[in-house]
């Protein structure tokens, strides 16, 4: 069954992130994630975690929006990754987007 790589995408990096919510509200973050990985089911290879500002090479290179995290996905289908992803909570987030990219086999293998 086919994987794909989530990248979720902010105007805001997840360490700011962190950094600005109250502890409840990180708790209550945390609930609506625990809650999507449960409907997701075994469709959710890993729930990954937040990620550090990045390093991009080279150095001047314009990428967008921040990688504030990542997930893997297993699904049968690119339509059925983007309906395990309606409402996800990291959409709540102002300027957020997720970015989903199928994982593709190695040339030579």
């Amino acid at each position: 069954m086919p994987r794909y790589l989530v990248l979720y995408r902010s105007s805001v990096d997840a360490m700011e992130q962190m950094a600005a919510g109250t502890p409840e509200q990180a708790q209550e973050g945390m609930q609506l994630w625990m809650k999507w990985a449960q409907e997701a089911g075994s469709s959710l290879i890993d729930l990954g975690s937040p990620v550090g500002k990045s390093q991009t090479l080279p150095g001047g290179a314009d990428t967008g929006l921040s990688i504030g995290g990542f997930s893997v996905l297993e699904g049968d289908s690119p339509a059925a990754i983007k309906k395990l992803l309606d409402g996800h909570p990291h959409l709540h987030a102002p300027g957020a987007a997720i970015e989903v990219l199928e994982y593709l086999p190695m040339p030579g293998t």
